[in-house]
């Protein structure tokens, strides 16, 4: 018999926590004015930088994200045509543009959106900058781990 990992109580626990998560991230509906936009995860993210960090340009949702600038002008474009997005010319640079949520939409934007915040807020705010830095790089861990993985694996 085969001495048990002494990690398997933490990712037996870890498993459970993020099937309950996935499984209530995915019951929560948009707003009914947000319904008919068709908002995909790359949408959400982007909406979720914006209402933590205010408005922003492409090129800094692009870093925030780790995404391409060009993939960010594409999202935006795609939301500013749906209104839920709007584009202001940067007073420091009049070449660059700022986006921000729409003011019609962000009220339905926040209600959906900032429970998620506010519990990672909840989570975190009791751990120093080290422990929050070891959450989030054990997060980013896991999610390589988990792209790296093939898609016919058995479990171990």
């Amino acid at each position: 018999m085969s001495t048990p990992d002494p990690t398997d109580d933490a990712v037996r626990e870890l498993l459970l926590v993020m099937s309950r998560l996935i499984g209530k991230i995915k019951r929560l509906p948009p707003p009914e004015q947000l319904r008919s936009f068709d908002l995909a995860p790359r949408h959400l993210s982007l909406l979720s930088v914006l209402l933590l960090d205010g408005p922003l340009t492409v090129s800094q949702l692009a870093e925030k994200l780790s995404i391409a600038p060009t993939t960010v002008s594409l999202i935006v474009s795609d939301l500013s045509r749906k209104k839920v997005l709007v584009r202001h010319e940067d007073n420091a640079d009049r070449r660059r543009r700022i986006i921000d949520i729409s003011p019609q939409n962000r009220p339905a934007i926040s209600q959906w959106l900032s429970p998620g915040t506010r519990a990672w807020r909840h989570a975190l705010t009791p751990l120093t900058s080290q422990q929050r830095q070891m959450v989030v790089d054990t997060l980013l861990a896991y999610e390589a781990a988990f792209a790296a993985a093939p898609d016919d694996a058995s479990a171990d």
